[in-house]
C-alpha cells in the first residue's frame, strides 16, 4: 500500500493541475491558495481575461525581443499564476489573509523548474497577507518560504529586493 501523500504534496499537485491550463510560451505555472486547510483560489499563467494569449498570437514578445527570464515583465502578455490566484480570490470576495500559496512550475517541454515567485509576485504576496509560499523545485521536490522572513530581510537598509538569496531569473543582484 502506498504512503498517503502529505498535504503540501496534495496542494502542490493541484497547482500542477492548474499549470496545465497555462498559455505562456516559456513557463507553465499554476498556483493554489489555501486557508485553514481549504482551497480558496487557483490561478495559472495566462493572458488577461478575454484577450489573446501567446499561443493564439503564435509568438512571445519577450522571446522576440530576446529578453532573459526574470526581466522586463511589463512586456509579457501573461499574468503570473500567483497574481491570477490572488485576483480570482478577490473577484470572488474570498479572504485569504494568513493563508498559504502553492506554486508549481515547469518548462514548455515538461522539465520542472524552481517555481519561486518573481519580485513583483513577492511584493503582492507580502501585501496580500499570505503566511507561507510552497514552491516546486527543479529537483522534483518542494521548498517552503515564510513570508515574514522576506519582510525582515527587506527591512535591512543595506539590501534591496534584488539581493534575495533565492530569486527567479539570473544576474539580478545589484549590491554584490
Amino acid at each position: 500500500m502506498e504512503k498517503r501523500i502529505s498535504k503540501e504534496g496534495y496542494y502542490l499537485g493541484l497547482a500542477q493541475g492548474a499549470a496545465k491550463r497555462a498559455v505562456c510560451f516559456r513557463r507553465f505555472s499554476g498556483a493554489v491558495i489555501v486557508k485553514e486547510d481549504q482551497i480558496v483560489s487557483t490561478g495559472y499563467t495566462g493572458s488577461p481575461r478575454k484577450t489573446l494569449d501567446c499561443f493564439e498570437r503564435e509568438f512571445c514578445l519577450r522571446d522576440k525581443l530576446e529578453i532573459p527570464s526574470g526581466q522586463r515583465y511589463e512586456l509579457c502578455a501573461s499574468v503570473h499564476a500567483e497574481q491570477n490566484a490572488l485576483i480570482n480570490a478577490g473577484r470572488a470576495g474570498v479572504s485569504f489573509l494568513g493563508g498559504d500559496i502553492y506554486i508549481f512550475g515547469q518548462t514548455r517541454d515538461g522539465k520542472p523548474i524552481d517555481a519561486f515567485p518573481c519580485f513583483i509576485c513577492k511584493k503582492m504576496i507580502i501585501n496580500a497577507g499570505l503566511k507561507r509560499v510552497i514552491c516546486s523545485t527543479k529537483e522534483g521536490g518542494m521548498r517552503v518560504f515564510i513570508v515574514e522572513t522576506w519582510i525582515e530581510e527587506w527591512k535591512d537598509r543595506r539590501r534591496n529586493i534584488t539581493d534575495d538569496d533565492v530569486q527567479y531569473g539570473k544576474g539580478l543582484k545589484i549590491n554584490k
